[in-house]
Formats: C-alpha cells, structure tokens, sequence
C-alpha cells in the first residue's frame, strides 16, 4: 500500500464567516477516497472563535473540565472537548495583535459539514479531519492528532498478527496517524493550514461515522485518573 501527502498553499488569510468549502475547492482538486487534513486554526477562525488576549487566563479556565497538572504559570488541563493540552488549546500564535484562539466549538461537526459541503462541490467521495498540535507525556515534542472528524474512519481494529495469533489490544488510531503525516507538510511557519492524503479511500465512508471525539478513552477505562 501507498499513499501520499500534499501541502495546499495560497489560501488566503481565513477571516469570520468564510466560506471555506469554496476556499480549499479553489486551491486545489480533489478526488474520490482524498481526506482533508485542515488544521483547526483555521476552523476556529472562520467561526469567529477569538478572544481579547487580557482575558485569556478567564477563557483558559472557561475552556477547562479538570487541571491535570501545573508548573508555575503553565497548566495542562482537560478541555471541555476531552483534550489534554498545555492552556486547553487557546493559543496566541498566528492571530490579531491583542487576540488568542479558542478550539472550534464542535470540531466533529465542522469536519461533517466541511466533508458534506466539498463532497456536493465537487463530487467526489472526500473524508475531512480537524487537525491540533499537542504534546505528549513522557515523550519530547509535539505532533499533530485528531479533534474532528467527518466521513472518515477513526480507528482500525487488529485482530491478528501476520503468523495468525490473537491480538488483544491493537487499535491503531489511524486518524491521528493521518493527521501526524499531514503535519510534515503543514510547517507552522510556511502558512500551509490544509493538506490533502491521497490513497487511503477505505478509510473514507459515510458522514455519519463517529468522529474523534470517540478516540477521547472513557473515564472507566482511565488507569491515570485512578492512580492503579
């Protein structure tokens, strides 16, 4: 199996209310089985998800369900999405002077009406993620995953080995594999929001699959939370 990976540049500076189906269907072709890698700054822009950045300290706690841990002024929480991430994704990089960011407020559901809008478009059967930069525990450096996702597989079940043995937990989660690819051609500083990956159409079928916020393990299951 091969597929690969394409960076979209020349879109424009994504402003409130932009209509981004016809954005991404300017910038560039696609075909059945393509899936839409766009990198939830730009959703959050278009839904005019801005804050004054005086008030970020009150929006971080808005956006925050549970601190998981903190050092001086830096906390990682648990967002009201799920996510745990450094501030609970509100950012201050590539926006206003005196702005900070918020994450879309239903990242499935932008992925959903982003994937419905480009497949009337343009005919073809596309799959849409919503792509965040976070970190990880225990490991340096950040990478892209997963927050929405609309007409595209999320997870893939492994049942066997290639000599026949039972597995009992392998579950790659292949949205966040595809959204840590894309991220090699979406440079934070070369203004490439959107890529595009070609070649994985078993991974795209109808809107109504779950989307990422299924990847978010259940409290229950949570060995951390409990301490065991």
């Amino acid at each position: 199996m091969t597929f690969s990976v394409r960076g979209v540049a020349g879109l424009p500076e994504i402003r409130e209310g932009d209509d981004l189906v016809r954005l991404v269907v300017t910038a560039t072709p696609l075909a059945d089985g393509d899936i839409v890698v766009i990198t939830s700054k730009i959703i959050s822009k278009a839904e005019g998800r801005f804050a004054a950045a005086h008030d970020r300290r009150d929006v971080i706690e808005a956006e925050t369900v549970r601190v998981v841990a903190r050092r001086g002024d830096l906390a990682i929480v648990e967002n009201r999405l799920g996510i745990v991430a450094a501030a609970a994704g509100v950012d201050a990089s590539n926006v206003p002077e005196g702005m900070v960011l918020l994450l879309p407020i239903d990242p499935d559901a932008s992925a959903r009406d982003l994937a419905a809008g480009l497949r009337e478009a343009t005919g073809a059967r596309v799959g849409v993620l919503v792509s965040d930069t976070v970190g990880r525990p225990w490991r340096l450096g950040q990478t892209d995953i997963a927050i929405g996702a609309g007409g595209v597989k999320v997870l893939r079940q492994e049942d066997v080995d290639a000599d026949g043995r039972s597995l009992a937990v392998t579950q790659p989660c292949v949205a966040d594999e595809i959204c840590g690819a894309a991220e090699l051609v979406k440079p934070k500083s070369g203004a490439v929001p959107v890529a595009v990956v070609s070649g994985l159409g078993h991974l795209v079928g109808d809107l109504s699959l779950p989307g990422a916020r299924n990847i978010v393990r259940p409290m229950s299951d949570d060995l951390f939370r409990s301490g065991g």
